[in-house]
């Protein structure tokens, strides 16, 4: 079975009065998020709640249709 990489905790972040969250800086060089720059929010329910670039999400949703298929594949063969 292939293991997950295990994500980097960046640091904490507080949520305003508006909902607004300061991305901290290291994040935002690692991934050269600059101001103006769209972010997608997903998130499941009772978490956990992440972030991809709005121009990065046709090539995730590609990534993750194939991810999904090569497991449904992968269920099936076992049957």
């Amino acid at each position: 079975m292939q293991k997950f990489p295990v994500p980097e905790i960046f640091g904490a972040v507080t949520v305003g009065e508006r909902g607004q969250v300061v991305i901290p800086a290291k994040v935002r060089k690692a991934f050269h998020v600059k101001p103006g720059d769209r972010l997608i929010v997903f998130a499941k329910e009772h978490g956990p709640i992440g972030f991809i670039p709005a121009e990065h999400l046709s090539q995730f949703l590609q990534q993750a249709t194939e991810m999904l298929a090569k497991m449904k594949k992968g269920n099936a063969e076992r049957q």
